[in-house]
C-alpha cells in the first residue's frame, strides 16, 4: 500500500511484525513496531505522511517519535554477525538439521527417538516463548563443546535457568538423586548432566544458572530422592517460573540475554 509515494512493507524480525515506511526509491522513513504499539519515525518533517500511509494498519493509541536509543546491550546484539546470533535458534534446532541430514530409514519397526524429543523441545520452547512478554528471554539449543547443547535457556526478571527436555509422553518417570527411570528403561544418571550443563552456562555468562529438568507428558512422577539443587517440572508447570521472585534487573537480563545469544560465549568453554 502507498500514500503520497510511501509504500508500507511489511517484515518480520525473530518473530515480531513491523511495518516499514519507505520511500519510493526504497529508503525508510519509519517503522511501526505492532508490539511496542509505537510508530519510530526518522524524519519528523514526514510525521503526518507517516501516519496517513500506516492509518489502515493501526490498531488503537500508539505513540509516535525518533527510534529510542539503543542500550549497551541493543548495540551488541547488533554488532553481532548474523551466523553468530544464537537467537534464532529454533526449539530443538539441533535436531531438525539431523533430521533434514539424516532422516533415516522410510520404514521403520520404531519410531525415530529423535523425532520424539524434538516434538518434546518444540512444546516446552511454545510454552518459554510465551513467558517473553513478562519480562523473560529464551534462547534455544545453545550448543556446546563436545557435541553437548543446553536445549533451553530463560533468562528473566528471576534468573537464569538451563532446561534439559526428556520425553515421557503416558511413561512413569521415577527420580532417585541422581538417577532417572523411564517407564521400564534402565535407570541413567541423567541428573548429572542436567546440572553438568547449567554448571557450564554458568561459567560462560559468570553468573548462576539453575539446572531444570523437563518432563514432557509423563503419566506419573515418582520421586524418592529429592534431587540437590535440580528443578523438576513437567511442561505444564513451566508458566510457573515466571512467578519466581525479582532477582535480576531489566538491565542485567537485557545484558546477559545479549552475551547468551553470541556463538562465541559458548565456543570459550
Amino acid at each position: 500500500m502507498s500514500w503520497k509515494g510511501l509504500r508500507v512493507i511489511p517484515t518480520w524480525r525473530h518473530g515480531r511484525e513491523r511495518l516499514y515506511v519507505c520511500l519510493p526509491d526504497g529508503g525508510n522513513v519509519a517503522w511501526y513496531d505492532r508490539e511496542a504499539a509505537r510508530v519510530n519515525v526518522l524524519s519528523d518533517d514526514r510525521r503526518d505522511e507517516v501516519l496517513h500511509a500506516l492509518a489502515p494498519f493501526l490498531a488503537g493509541p500508539v505513540a509516535v517519535g525518533p527510534p529510542p536509543v539503543p542500550t549497551p546491550a541493543e548495540l551488541a546484539r547488533l554488532a553481532l554477525h548474523p551466523d553468530d546470533d544464537l537467537a534464532p535458534n529454533r526449539p530443538g534446532e539441533a535436531l531438525l538439521v539431523a533430521l533434514e541430514r539424516e532422516p533415516g530409514p522410510a520404514h521403520r519397526l520404531r519410531p525415530d527417538p529423535r523425532r520424539r524429543a524434538l516434538a518434546a523441545e518444540q512444546a516446552t520452547g511454545t510454552a518459554l516463548d510465551r513467558l517473553d512478554g513478562a519480562g523473560w528471554h529464551t534462547l534455544h539449543s545453545l550448543p556446546l563443546p563436545g557435541g553437548d547443547r543446553v536445549h533451553h535457556l530463560l533468562i528473566g526478571p528471576g534468573g537464569l535457568f538451563a532446561l534439559h527436555v526428556l520425553p515421557a509422553r503416558r511413561q512413569r518417570v521415577r527420580i532417585g538423586d541422581p538417577l532417572v527411570t523411564l517407564g521400564r528403561r534402565t535407570p541413567q544418571p541423567l541428573l548429572r548432566r542436567v546440572r553438568a550443563d547449567a554448571d557450564r552456562a554458568s561459567h560462560a555468562l559468570t553468573a548462576q544458572v539453575h539446572p531444570v529438568l523437563v518432563l514432557v507428558e509423563p503419566a506419573h512422577v515418582t520421586v524418592t530422592a529429592p534431587p540437590r539443587s535440580v528443578r523438576v517440572l513437567t511442561d505444564g508447570e513451566l508458566p510457573g517460573l515466571a512467578r519466581t521472585g525479582g532477582t535480576l534487573k531489566p538491565a542485567d537480563v537485557e545484558a546477559l540475554h545479549a552475551t547468551a545469544r553470541d556463538r562465541a560465549t559458548w565456543a570459550r568453554l
